[in-house]
């Protein structure tokens, strides 16, 4: 993993929205990362949440006829060939859709069911934000099954994930253990480029500059539903259903490319640059439906506004999966 450069590399992470029992637009007053000499000011941020909904194009599956039937043998079923995912055409739809907008971008989709992938500029490698809220969760379930965590640890998880409240996240950082717990959690989980921040940040929020790839997260994403992961079926359920009941207005990003009928799990990230004023926006989740679980990862930065940092999320997102399935009328 690359080492986080000795820049200002100062970091706004907005509060959450709807969070019950605290004021929004509350945020920290200074922040540091490791190894910087001083502390710098956080500028909170108010993210927007816009519908960018693009059409989907179809990917026929092709037929395959089985062999022809010999007389008092019932001909074998050959299984239907699996289409490779169109990656040039997505590739050249994906550079004109970004043609101008800041970046970088990486992106990811996996078909955990049939094991089609396409991925955007996966060397690269960008900053969780509010994504890694997962992980941290996922990592407090390989210590303790959900029901018997205190009632107030079950809370601090509901306000992490469906509000994305940083305070929240805090705590359970310390639970798990800090930077080193979560990377040992992400050791379990496979993951090759995350690392958690070591050190003493200001107010924490450490977790929200971890460098990731989306390799990494469609892996996390993959053990949310495969009958291999750590996790027990009960913990990933309960993983699922939480970011399943994101609160409204931070429902964007992946859930822009379902179709109608498709369930979504999704967690999203923002998180604003003060050395630039310049914002990270993320989104990782999965799509689920008609047999299918498909793993979805987008990380940008470099947007000027959160709100154009969330229309190439969904962008990006909704143009990969059109070439995956198509939705129905």
């Amino acid at each position: 993993m690359r080492t986080l450069p000795r820049l200002a590399l100062a970091l706004a992470l907005l509060p959450p929205l709807l969070a019950p029992g605290r004021a929004a637009g509350t945020a920290p007053a200074t922040y540091a990362t490791p190894g910087m000499a001083s502390a710098h000011a956080v500028v909170p941020g108010t993210a927007s949440a816009l519908n960018v909904r693009a059409a989907s194009g179809p990917v026929r599956m092709p037929h395959r006829l089985g062999p022809p039937a010999i007389a008092g043998k019932v001909p074998a079923k050959k299984p239907k060939a699996v289409k490779p995912v169109p990656a040039k055409k997505i590739t050249k739809r994906l550079d004109r859709f970004l043609a101008g907008r800041p970046g970088p971008v990486t992106a990811m989709v996996r078909d955990l069911t049939t094991g089609r992938v396409y991925r955007y500029h996966p060397g690269e490698r960008l900053i969780t934000a509010s994504t890694a809220k997962v992980q941290i969760l996922m990592a407090l379930l390989l210590g303790k099954p959900w029901r018997k965590l205190p009632e107030s640890v079950r809370r601090d998880a509901d306000l992490m994930i469906r509000y994305s409240d940083n305070h929240a996240a805090d705590r359970l950082w310390l639970r798990i253990g800090g930077a080193a717990g979560f990377t040992e959690a992400g050791r379990r989980f496979g993951l090759r480029h995350t690392r958690g921040v070591p050190g003493d940040c200001v107010d924490l929020y450490c977790w929200g500059i971890t460098e990731t790839s989306v390799d990494d997260q469609v892996r996390l994403m993959k053990a949310l539903v495969s009958g291999k992961s750590p996790l027990k079926a009960k913990e990933r359920a309960q993983a699922l259903e939480l970011m399943g009941a994101v609160v409204r207005g931070q429902d964007w990003g992946v859930s822009a490319a379902a179709c109608a009928g498709e369930r979504v799990r999704l967690k999203n990230g923002w998180l604003k640059r003060v050395s630039n004023g310049r914002w990270a926006t993320v989104s990782v989740g999965l799509i689920r439906g008609r047999g299918h679980d498909y793993a979805v990862a987008v990380l940008t930065e470099g947007s000027a506004e959160v709100g154009d940092g969330i229309a190439t999320v969904e962008g990006v997102a909704a143009r990969i999966m059109r070439d995956f399935r198509k939705c129905r009328a």
